[in-house]
């Protein structure tokens, strides 16, 4: 972080195919070494295996389970003394956005389908439905800072 200004954020160019931000940010957490193709034709592959199980737009189901999966409140360490506490914080959007991302994608891949495009549309339709593994990520995030909201008046 410097000192002296404020780091200018990075404007990302839309997904060529849906003409989204949100798919081009997903391209760009699920790319591995640089190689954008292969995530490109992972999610686009998803989202046809989403088309053909459901028969709706995949972009709107994406939409529905990034936005399901979005955590409200988070704990962050708080050193006090000598003692650690948990502490309850808002999440920022930006945070909220990127952690939806990361825990579908880090979920996806703990499926037991055969190939990733496969992982992924599983993930992808079971949040937008409000259930898998993504949606008890956000619950347990959302529990543990409810169980610690007796440490609020730490907030920094």
């Amino acid at each position: 972080m410097p000192r002296k200004r404020v780091v200018a954020k990075r404007e990302i160019i839309s997904d060529p195919k849906y003409k989204s931000v949100l798919v081009a940010k997903f391209v760009n957490n699920l790319m591995k070494k640089g190689k954008k193709s292969i995530a490109q034709s992972i999610i686009y592959r998803s989202f046809d295996i989403i088309k053909e199980k459901t028969n709706q737009d995949p972009l709107n189901i994406f939409q529905k389970a990034v936005e399901s999966v979005k955590p409200a409140v988070e704990v962050k360490s708080r050193r006090v003394g000598g003692s650690t506490y948990q502490v309850p914080t808002e999440v920022r959007p930006s945070r909220r956005q990127a952690l939806s991302i990361r825990w579908i994608i880090n979920y996806a891949g703990e499926r037991g389908e055969k190939t990733m495009a496969a992982k992924l549309a599983g993930e992808l339709m079971d949040a937008a439905n409000g259930r898998g593994a993504t949606i008890k990520k956000k619950e347990d995030t959302h529990r543990m800072a409810e169980a610690n909201k007796a440490f609020a008046h730490y907030r920094w």
